[in-house]
């Protein structure tokens, strides 16, 4: 089904005031992924317009999982018996300029959200790269953006409105709440629905990025951290060849200390004279604008244009987070694998994230690299370098992002999330009776 023929059919469903089952699905296709490699196990979706039809759906069904903006690679969200959006919650609900938040439906994108926010004077601390995600979506999985002091974009979030499985509404907010909210943020859609989401904001600021290329790949081992510190996010693109980076993104913000001075060489990478796709052979026509242009902060934090289709199109994603202490012997150790990697591979980027106190959060107390990989569609050639690559960085304690491809083992992951199992205690307090689980939820978090 086409792009224009589900927005049709979406939007009158979602006109219908009450829970609607979207028929979008009806005319054969199944109901997939935005990537496209993951058929969905049922086409039973259903879409929300409030609170109250949330509730009355959760009550009525016995098992369902949350559906957002279907940007996960695995079957995190997936569901053999039916799916509820709440796409349809997208608006603002409310802007708290002296306490500096603001309280959306869960439903946003941050493609909606943040030309609201800075017409108002103000903006989020940090984006993803691409700006079409949900915000629900992201928070629930640790989404991030770069930045050496930039946390995950679900440390923005201070509070959360939640649907548990009885139909109840729960209320979390990190100042009333503390540890429960920390483990209830990144829920992996495992405690509830989420329908209200409070961000922390902050004054709206100008930013512009350059482009470096070809950035030695010596000069990366000896001054790492000068490298990811030389702006307020900084992001390495690489295809693991000829012993470089193959480009280095460098974002700053228009203020006084904070803006990065380009001149023509960068720790021996040559200043771009042109717009870049992080895919040099891809036009970088859907890219956020470069070359020193300054612009509002949503048009600079991501990569790709809000309202442009993103990235490459059809494509595969994985990534692992790495101890920032441990970032440059893992980088290498992946270097060494680049005959292995590079005919799968469009590209890989690296970047640092700030640590947080989230209990599911790769980036629990302690900060990281990420090295991020994007594939080509191929699942078979991809499902066998997930292993290599994932030997290559155990020593390095190298954690999977929770929506992307990988093949580390439950064991694992329970050991490099030391609070799975209070968040295994949590879950069973919101859903004793397991309605949000599913498979992947089974098999990785609650032992089968």
């Amino acid at each position: 089904m086409n792009k224009r023929t589900f927005i049709k059919l979406f939007a009158a469903a979602i006109a219908i005031p009450a829970v609607s089952r979207l028929l979008a699905w009806a005319g054969g296709e199944k109901l997939k992924n935005w990537a496209g490699n993951l058929d969905y196990s049922t086409d039973r979706l259903y879409a929300a317009t409030s609170l109250e039809q949330v509730q009355g759906y959760v009550k009525k069904e016995s098992k369902l999982k949350v559906l957002g903006t279907r940007h996960c690679f695995n079957n995190i969200a997936d569901s053999k018996d039916g799916f509820l959006s709440v796409r349809p919650m997208e608006k603002v609900i409310s802007l708290d300029a002296v306490k500096r938040t603001v309280t959306v439906g869960a439903g946003i994108t941050y493609g909606q959200l943040c030309p609201y926010l800075d017409g108002k004077g103000f903006a989020l601390h940090n984006l993803a790269s691409l700006p079409h995600i949900s915000v629900a979506g992201a928070c629930s999985t640790a989404t991030h953006g770069s930045g050496e002091k930039n946390g995950n974009l679900a440390t923005e979030a201070s509070g959360l409105e939640m649907v548990t499985s009885s139909g109840e509404i729960v209320n979390l907010s990190r100042e009333r709440d503390g540890d429960k909210f920390a483990g209830s943020v990144v829920g992996l859609g495992a405690l509830g629905v989420i329908t209200k989401l409070t961000l922390d904001i902050q004054p709206t600021y100008m930013m512009r990025q350059y482009v470096y290329e070809n950035l030695p790949l010596r000069e990366l081992k000896d001054h790492f951290d000068a490298i990811e510190s030389a702006g307020y996010s900084v992001s390495l693109f690489t295809d693991w060849q000829k012993q470089r980076v193959n480009e280095v993104w460098i974002k700053s913000r228009v203020e006084e200390g904070q803006a990065f001075h380009a001149t023509p060489e960068f720790f021996g990478a040559r200043l771009a004279t042109r717009n870049l796709h992080p895919i040099a052979e891809l036009s970088a026509e859907n890219c956020t604008e470069q070359m020193g242009v300054p612009g509002p902060w949503y048009e600079r934090l991501p990569h790709f244009r809000m309202g442009f289709t993103p990235s490459a199109g059809k494509e595969l994603q994985s990534e692992y987070f790495v101890p920032r202490r441990n970032a440059v012997e893992a980088i290498l150790a992946v270097e060494r694998l680049r005959d292995q990697v590079s005919p799968s591979l469009l590209i890989t980027e690296i970047r640092t994230v700030a640590a947080d106190n989230l209990w599911m959060s790769p980036c629990y107390k302690q900060d990281r690299v990420t090295i991020h990989f994007t594939w080509k569609p191929d699942w078979p050639a991809v499902s066998k370098l997930l292993p290599v690559i994932e030997k290559e960085l155990a020593p390095f304690d190298a954690c999977p992002h929770w929506g992307k491809l990988f093949t580390t083992s439950p064991a694992e992951l329970r050991r490099l999330h030391q609070r799975m199992p209070d968040f295994i205690a949590l879950s069973s307090q919101f859903d004793p009776q397991g309605k949000f689980r599913n498979q992947f939820l089974n098999q990785n978090i609650f032992g089968g």
